[in-house]
């Protein structure tokens, strides 16, 4: 619009209607208004485009031709798992417990991904608890519970955050063993 008033006043100014005539977006003839025809606009920029560096110009220049996907990504239907094991199925997102029989911590502190338990019977031949689910038996370890959650969202199965429970440790002394103590003490009698 600023363009079009700025054309629209230097072609005014040269014909001499400066005062009285009224500003129109539409043309009319002059002796001289080849000056104002020969001016040359600056390029209009987009706004999104003006702010971005160099190289992130060059990316999405070398990118114009690809589709871009908006919102979350549902891989789902191409990952060849068998619809009747994705719909309807919840995965249960937790930190594991340590293990009870280790004083170690090393192996604690991520989260892991595991579905809910299907339809089981018992092998008549050998007793063995036998499954007709393949998603029964499978575990994934994530360090974050975000990329738990972004995980399953991906793969379009439900799922549900089981928070753990932290337990304080105390400090403890071997020396306390031997204090004497009133409370504490305990005869040998």
């Amino acid at each position: 619009m600023a363009s079009v008033l700025l054309r629209s006043r230097s072609l005014m100014k040269c014909a001499g209607l400066w005062q009285t005539a009224p500003i129109s977006t539409t043309s009319f003839k002059c002796k001289d208004f080849s000056d104002s025809l020969n001016q040359k606009e600056a390029p209009q920029i987009k706004n999104d485009l003006a702010l971005l560096k160099p190289e992130e110009a060059a990316d999405r220049k070398r990118m114009q031709g690809y589709i871009t996907v908006e919102g979350p990504v549902n891989i789902a239907p191409i990952t060849g798992i068998p619809e009747e094991h994705i719909k309807g199925r919840k995965v249960r997102i937790y930190v594991p417990a340590k293990n009870s029989m280790q004083s170690g911590t090393d192996n604690i502190g991520h989260w892991e991904m595991e579905f809910d338990n299907r339809e089981r019977w018992e092998n008549p031949l050998m007793g063995w608890a036998s499954s007709g689910d393949p998603m029964s038996n499978m575990k994934i370890q994530f360090s974050t519970k975000e990329e738990a959650i972004s995980y399953c969202e991906k793969n379009g199965w439900q799922w549900f955050l089981q928070e753990g429970t932290t337990k304080e440790m105390r400090p403890k002394s071997y020396g306390v063993n031997f204090s004497w103590n009133k409370r504490t003490r305990v005869s040998t009698k």
